[in-house]
């Protein structure tokens, strides 16, 4: 199969027609099992994932890991090499690459989209740019309504290349379903505030407290573009989307629904028709738990604070769960962590659902090694 990507009137081979990208092995998972998007749709929907998100019965508990497609591989360093992270995003035939990668080499249950929470927040016109060693940068930090204004309405053809990418996945990935996602408003409006990373969130606070007409109003233009941008993700053929609220943790339950849960159901609520798996993940968000699936998630992720068990208590029977071992585990002698992954197995079975992951993200200096045997094991110890 040949694809040919366009863009700028330059064409452009898919990953497996790139130099760089030769002698790449590529698995069955890799391959296409049907043509069209709603003939792989209809295969993904009977995927052990899908069906998890759906609480049914499934073969074994599916297992995928955050930033699973990222530095911890290093045909992932290879191949980006020298490229800027919002450029590598941009391209079509390198988030196709990107994508695959893990499922090729770990044989995980999903996919998803390579890809950053603030490639729609640039594509609305904000001068952002993602530092190594830092992460999002923003050169205008947001202060007034004004500024506000100068955030772009999203539109479908200012992220085309997403499309491209997901249609190009679609194909690859055949019955393995791809998992899109997007920054939740309240993590990005504190990216746009402070400027970049912060530890305690101060300017944010200070606007939500001093400021909600600002405040409201910023969350509410991210909340109509984050929809925007999740459904071009729909459209184009995930089979389920997630939605990050990585800072969501500092905040209380009060302030939560007052200030974030609005915009944030939103979004998931928008999405209702799509007809896929919506999976909500914040960081530190123990007391957030229900809250987070009111706002209108299938699937609530949860990091690796709050057992799952403890967690389904609090979430309640109509939502499933994911994850949750922590990252740091995978340093530990195989024994802890094959304790460890039994552990977060059993706990999960008090939910009507389980979708195994990490409780965050893949660390880069994980042994990529350790986590191939954590999904065969996830399999093995979970076959019904």
């Amino acid at each position: 199969m040949r694809h040919f990507a366009s863009r700028g009137g330059v064409a452009r081979r898919t990953p497996y027609h790139d130099p760089r990208f030769r002698g790449t092995k590529r698995s069955n998972a890799g391959r296409p099992a049907a043509r069209g998007t709603m003939a792989t749709m209809t295969t993904t929907a009977e995927s052990p994932f899908v069906r998890a998100c759906r609480r049914q019965e499934t073969p074994h508990t599916p297992v995928w890991f955050m930033r699973q497609a990222g530095r911890s591989l290093p045909e992932y360093r290879e191949v980006r090499a020298g490229i800027p992270m919002l450029e590598s995003c941009r391209r079509p035939d390198l988030v196709c690459e990107i994508t695959l990668q893990p499922v090729r080499r770990h044989g995980v249950d999903a996919a998803i989209l390579f890809s950053d929470i603030v490639v729609p927040v640039a594509a609305a016109g904000v001068e952002v740019d993602i530092v190594a060693g830092t992460g999002p940068v923003v050169a205008d930090p947001i202060e007034t309504l004004e500024d506000v204004g100068r955030i772009n309405e999203l539109a479908p053809t200012d992220v085309s290349y997403v499309d491209e990418a997901i249609r190009l996945l679609v194909k690859e990935l055949g019955g393995t379903p791809l998992i899109g996602f997007a920054g939740a408003p309240f993590t990005l409006a504190s990216y746009l505030v402070e400027g970049g990373p912060s530890r305690n969130h101060t300017k944010t606070k200070a606007m939500m407290y001093g400021a909600p007409e600002i405040w409201h109003a910023l969350c509410a233009r991210l909340a109509a573009n984050t929809l925007a941008f999740l459904q071009v993700q729909a459209a184009a053929g995930v089979s389920a989307v997630q939605l990050f609220d990585s800072w969501a943790g500092a905040l209380s339950e009060a302030d939560y629904r007052e200030y974030v849960m609005p915009h944030s159901a939103r979004v998931l609520h928008g999405l209702a028709d799509a007809g896929i798996p919506r999976i909500h993940f914040g960081v530190g968000t123990a007391e957030l738990l229900a809250a987070m699936g009111e706002a209108g998630a299938d699937v609530v992720g949860v990091d690796w604070r709050t057992p799952l068990d403890v967690a389904t208590t609090r979430i309640g029977p109509e939502k499933a769960v994911q994850g949750n071992l922590d990252p740091a585990v995978l340093f530990a002698p195989w024994e802890v962590v094959e304790r460890e992954v039994r552990r977060v197995l059993a706990e999960g079975r008090a939910a009507p659902g389980h979708v195994f992951n990490l409780g965050h993200g893949v660390l880069p200096e994980t042994d990529p090694e350790v986590l191939t045997r954590v999904v065969a094991l996830v399999h093995e110890a979970s076959a019904r």
